[in-house]
């Protein structure tokens, strides 16, 4: 029995969505269906904060698949292929480098364009320990400020990040619920990633009427645009990041004036007992002396 009804429940929901779809036809209403699914993944040597990046951004992302670690960071064409094994369209990697440096690519599958990035100031869901919460699988809210729409690469970029981390209606691990938004914000060149959480208050509550807020969430980012290509993980560089200077290249200026500042002690220091030994010299030996007295 219990199957009949299940049946003929299924029957119902499709005819009502038949009819539905006539009703939207006949009005005019087109609705253009997004299947965009992300592969998510990362390279040999991730940290342990690294690792809860990835995690957070699986959770808040419903329509993204997890693959295992890529060994190969030289052959980047092979993630067009994962992303054809998994009907994903877009892709997300995260590079680790030296086990303390970690960049992200962000690529349209398998024509392109993808953006290389340089991630800084991690700070997962666990470190921030905030007060909002979420819907796990629920659909997030994409804000971008007006910045965005200054410049081509930006540009670029904004439509990139939208096919990434908005979430498409037909993802089949989606809750249809609403209560977070995630935002977008350029300062200084950087992109900043805040994830909120959405609060209504109550309207029959005897304070006043229904007010909006937000309170964050996490996890929280800052990217640093390095390259713009053409191609999915390569082709011809579009946009290049002329004031980026790598990780590597700080730590070993600063190595490097550390250095200096050691080597110009050391020449004071033998400058100062070269000193010494030509005074003594000039000055000869002391008749006074202990040694000369008490010989």
């Amino acid at each position: 029995m219990a199957s009949v009804y299940k049946a003929t429940e299924s029957l119902q929901k499709k005819g009502k969505g038949k009819k539905r779809a006539a009703a939207d036809e006949k009005a005019g209403v087109v609705e253009k269906k997004r299947k965009d699914k992300v592969l998510l993944l990362s390279s040999r040597g991730v940290t342990q904060r690294m690792r809860h990046l990835m995690a957070d951004l699986e959770a808040l992302l419903p329509h993204t698949k997890k693959d295992s670690k890529l060994d190969s960071k030289s052959s980047l064409h092979l993630l067009n292929e994962l992303a054809d094994l998994h009907s994903c369209s877009n892709a997300l990697y995260f590079e680790a480098r030296r086990h303390e440096d970690l960049y992200m690519w962000a690529s349209r599958t398998p024509n392109g364009p993808s953006v290389k990035c340089h991630v800084q100031n991690i700070h997962t869901m666990d470190e921030l320990k905030m007060t909002g919460n979420c819907l796990k699988g629920s659909r997030g809210i994409c804000v971008f400020d007006g910045e965005w729409d200054t410049k081509e690469e930006w540009k670029l970029m904004k439509e990139l990040f939208s096919h990434i981390f908005s979430v498409p209606r037909t993802s089949r691990r989606l809750k249809p619920f609403i209560d977070h938004i995630l935002v977008f914000s350029i300062l200084d060149n950087r992109i900043w990633f805040r994830n909120y959480q959405i609060i209504d208050k109550d309207p029959l509550h005897p304070s006043g009427p229904p007010q909006t807020s937000l309170v964050e969430i996490g996890p929280r980012f800052v990217l640093t645009p390095i390259r713009i290509f053409e191609g999915s993980f390569g082709g011809p560089t579009v946009f290049a990041n002329q004031e980026f200077v790598t990780p590597a290249a700080t730590r070993a200026s600063i190595k490097r004036e550390v250095g200096a500042k050691y080597r110009a002690r050391k020449a004071v220091e033998e400058e100062r007992e070269d000193r010494a030994k030509r005074i003594r010299a000039d000055v000869g030996e002391d008749e006074l002396a202990v040694d000369k007295v008490f010989a």
